[in-house]
């Protein structure tokens, strides 16, 4: 009897390399010298440069430090190191014209995949998992770029077949009280650092809505005059809303037929059920006061993905959940990830993935703001890339969850996003909580 071959560790991991790489250059498909480089903004990256910075790190982590050997070109330091190469300077460097850079990059890609073919090599396969996952949250990057730069969208849709039509999702998830421990385990496999370690953490009983807040509830808070009155703004928020001279989300305008959003290039009208995406935190805030709610802190937003109540309810049991349905992979039926939908879905779809309290679509969809400023967890260590999170720590607010663009390996519970809060042009929406 025949029997498919399971593959080794090693190969299944030489294929997430492959997968990674082929996401990123469908994300340059299609684009000229002149989009590979774009304008010079402070929230993207010349894509040019990008995509080789991605293949560097595997470079610099496996072939330089993990096995000595020489870079692939004499320049890639004055290049591609992110570290030492102020953001505003990547357009005024000497890069390769495209050829020679997805040349460089095939050429990493192969002297990896040769080092994985050779057997186990625990520090090895760490250090290229943790570059695979590098290039995936690149990629997003990728994705958010083509959007902000307004390019076409990028073929990385899945079958037409598929439907997330699901309507809205009212009501709010009652959670109970008692302790958590907030963060990643050990035993749980690879995570940043940011996510070391679970401790304990004790929450009060809480109310979280079950699904993030859908075009059709924001555009009620902008109808009602929501960006026009700083009463449901804090000082910076007002601040930053003033002067970059919004009243509406970013890509909203007014159609003849009512609101209108646009998506990579084409503006097409909104999908009332479907997630908001594209706030910040300061508009996400300023909602939350207009609608007599706020944000959930981090530790509440992970107690509701993660935690499952006790046999009698009043309590949390001590098992986490790795998803928000349990231990099992996400997939299409669970999660909108990986870019399958090519944008956000409406708030009541994907039933399968609900938490253990009935929340929907905590993983996928949207990031969802939290109300938590980004610090380091108790005990706190930087793993071998030292500029991760730290450089962020007391800056920024923590996302959770995923949206529609990340890679499904990526996301778990503990994994922890973080932007400042004026960020509006990332795949960031939010749910909320009772007062």
């Amino acid at each position: 009897m025949n029997q498919t071959a399971v593959p080794s560790a090693e190969q299944a991991l030489a294929e997430q390399m492959r997968d990674a790489r082929r996401r990123t250059l469908t994300l340059i498909a299609g684009l000229d010298g002149h989009q590979l480089m774009g304008p010079r903004l402070p929230t993207v990256n010349p894509l040019r440069w990008e995509v080789a910075h991605a293949a560097f790190f595997y470079e610099y982590w496996v072939l330089r430090q993990h096995y000595g050997e020489k870079p692939g070109r004499p320049d890639v330091d004055a290049l591609y190191d992110s570290i030492t190469i102020a953001h505003d300077d990547r357009w005024d460097l000497p890069l390769p014209d495209m050829a020679d850079t997805l040349a460089y990059m095939a050429g990493v890609l192969e002297r990896v995949e040769g080092h994985l073919a050779a057997g186990p090599d625990p520090r090895r396969d760490y250090l290229a998992r943790y570059a695979v996952f590098h290039e995936d949250m690149h990629t997003e990057a990728f994705t958010y770029t083509r959007q902000t730069l307004e390019y076409p969208p990028p073929a990385i849709a899945a079958a037409a077949d598929l439907d997330w039509r699901a309507g809205p999702l009212a009501g709010d998830a009652a959670i109970p009280g008692g302790e958590f421990h907030l963060g990643a385990r050990p035993e749980d496999g690879f995570c940043f650092d940011n996510e070391k370690w679970a401790h304990p953490r004790k929450v009060a009983p809480f109310r979280i809505a079950r699904a993030a807040v859908s075009n059709g509830e924001y555009a009620a808070f902008v109808d009602a005059g929501g960006y026009e009155s700083a009463d449901y703004w804090d000082d910076d928020g007002w601040a930053w809303r003033s002067a970059a001279g919004l009243h509406h989300p970013r890509y909203w305008r007014r159609g003849l037929a009512g609101w209108e959003q646009r998506h990579f290039q084409a503006w097409r009208p909104l999908a009332p059920d479907a997630a908001v995406i594209h706030v910040s935190w300061y508009e996400a805030r300023a909602y939350c006061r207009w609608a007599g709610r706020r944000l959930p802190t981090e530790l509440e937003w992970e107690v509701a993905a993660a935690a499952r109540p006790s046999a009698d309810g009043t309590t949390l049991d001590p098992v986490k959940r790795r998803y928000p349905w349990g231990d099992a992979p996400p997939d299409a039926a669970r999660a909108n990830l990986d870019g399958h939908a090519l944008g956000t879905i409406d708030v009541g779809a994907l039933a399968a993935g609900d938490s253990a309290f009935g929340c929907r679509q905590m993983v996928g969809n949207v990031w969802e703001w939290t109300d938590t400023v980004f610090e380091p967890y108790p005990g706190f260590e930087p793993d071998m890339y030292q500029d991760y999170s730290q450089p962020l720590f007391g800056t920024t607010r923590v996302l959770r969850g995923g949206g529609w663009a990340t890679r499904a390996r990526l996301i778990r519970n503990t994994w922890r996003n973080y932007y400042g809060p004026d960020r509006n042009d990332v795949f960031a929406g939010f749910r909320t909580c009772a007062l």
